[in-house]
């Protein structure tokens, strides 16, 4: 789930468990994971880590201080490369590079990446549709810097058009992640249990998005 603190998004992992308590936990590549016991409300959490929202604060500033910053994009045509399905590849590979400026090339990249990423989270979902027995109502692709995805009340769903710079296996999770939400609307013990039921290493993903989702960009 992601906690607004101080006006910045917080990704954070919930894990339910039969404990008397709310813990807090950070790991070395700042993926928030907040322990509470079975049946705590979304609410409550938020709250629980908004009143500690100042050691959570500077231990991922302290973090992103220590990580560098991503170059610069250049849109240079032989030089510069961006990142599609979890590999760097040439600009010229991903769209046509001919008469086109800087600005041209970046709205063509984008459009590509909406265009790509809407292709592959139809295609992919296919199978675990069929596995949850669930359908959207609606797929829709959108620019966020908060959200790799969302689950309305009345079924739709959005994606962001920066998955399609993330490997397939990431991109899997957070389809699965967004259709478990069908069935569950909160991340409760119960969501938790269905999203692992189909992708067992799905921390692993929400890592490789809190280390590298800062990398993912135009």
């Amino acid at each position: 789930m992601n906690i607004i603190i101080n006006n910045e998004s917080i990704h954070c992992h919930v894990e339910y468990s039969k404990r008397k308590k709310v813990a807090i936990q950070l790991d070395p590549n700042g993926l928030l994971t907040v322990k509470v016991p079975n049946g705590t409300s979304d609410e409550d959490i938020t709250r629980f880590v908004q009143r500690n929202s100042k050691p959570i604060l500077d231990y991922l500033h302290k973090l992103a201080e220590r990580q560098p910053l991503p170059e610069t994009r250049t849109y240079a045509e032989a030089e510069d490369t961006f990142m599609y399905l979890g590999k760097e590849q040439p600009l010229q590979s991903l769209i046509s590079v001919e008469d086109a400026d800087e600005e041209e090339l970046r709205v063509r990249l984008k459009k590509f990446y909406f265009t790509s990423c809407k292709k592959i989270i139809l295609e992919r979902m296919q199978p675990y549709m069929q596995q949850l027995k669930v359908k959207p109502k609606s797929v829709d692709i959108v620019e966020s810097t908060t959200r790799w995805g969302s689950c309305s009340y009345d079924k739709k769903l959005t994606f962001n058009y920066r998955l399609a710079m993330a490997p397939i296996e990431v991109i899997d999770y957070v389809i699965v992640h967004e259709l478990c939400h069908l069935l569950h609307m909160n991340h409760d013990r119960s969501f938790w249990r269905k999203v692992g039921g189909l992708m067992p290493d799905y921390k692993d993903k929400e890592e490789y998005l809190a280390r590298y989702g800062r990398y993912m960009s135009l």
